[in-house]
């Protein structure tokens, strides 16, 4: 699969499992999240046209032995949620970030497109920083907090399936929105935990408020 889309694409494709991937996170190891892997292969679905479905919380999948034991673990006993983000997605036209780390784990192949929170100068980011990454079937990764990302892209015609963990509240609506002229940074807040910068024409996240400052090329990945 790797091989292949490196035949596709014009930018380099790494795995999760090379060097490259160290500045941005981990792969986790002896966790065990069959449980929560088989209820999104027989509960969940993904869409029939282009675009994504993001649930933050599914109570389902919250009602876990391994989700008592991420929290504890990995997220030192505070709140967190467990959900999840299907979709069709081919394009890294804009980037998000938490200030906590945020876990994927991947039900299906897709890629993942990161940068560097640190990056963004002005409140604008070059898309030429951003390095892409295969995540293979069934493999969970932490990214740090200071990793800039959006939704999985697609390995395949039929989509992909990815359970995302992260602090519980996080993406969700803001009850009020407060930006300050001495900071740039409070202009990205988009919603609870959720900071984002945004291609000028990724109009669906441009609408919700996002600022547009990814500068380059609107990038689309081939499979």
């Amino acid at each position: 699969m790797l091989e292949r889309l490196n035949k596709v694409n014009d930018v380099k494709i790494y795995s999760v499992f090379d060097s490259e991937f160290k500045p941005y996170g981990r792969v986790l190891e002896g966790y065990d999240f069959s449980e929560i892997i088989g209820y999104m292969k027989e509960h969940t679905s993904i869409p029939d046209t282009e675009g994504n479905v993001y649930v933050p919380s599914v109570a389902e999948m919250e009602n876990t032995e391994v989700f008592e034991q991420v929290r504890v673990t990995l997220y030192g006993s505070t709140p967190i949620q467990i959900g999840y983000c299907n979709g069709r997605n081919t394009t890294y036209n804009g980037f998000e970030y938490h200030k906590a780390p945020e876990i994927n784990i991947a039900v299906t192949d897709f890629m993942l497109c990161l940068g560097h929170s640190y990056d963004i100068k002005d409140n604008r980011y070059s898309v030429e920083n951003a390095q892409v990454f295969y995540v293979p079937e069934g493999t969970a990764v932490e990214m740090f907090g200071t990793t800039l990302h959006l939704s999985p892209l697609r390995t395949c015609d039929g989509g992909f399936k990815d359970i995302v963990i992260l602090p519980r509240g996080t993406n969700t609506p803001l009850e009020e929105k407060q930006t300050f002229s001495g900071d740039p940074e409070t202009e990205l807040l988009l919603q609870k935990n959720k900071w984002v910068i945004a291609h000028p024409e990724r109009e669906p996240l441009i609408k919700q408020g996002a600022v547009a400052g990814v500068v380059g090329e609107n990038k689309k990945l081939f499979y």
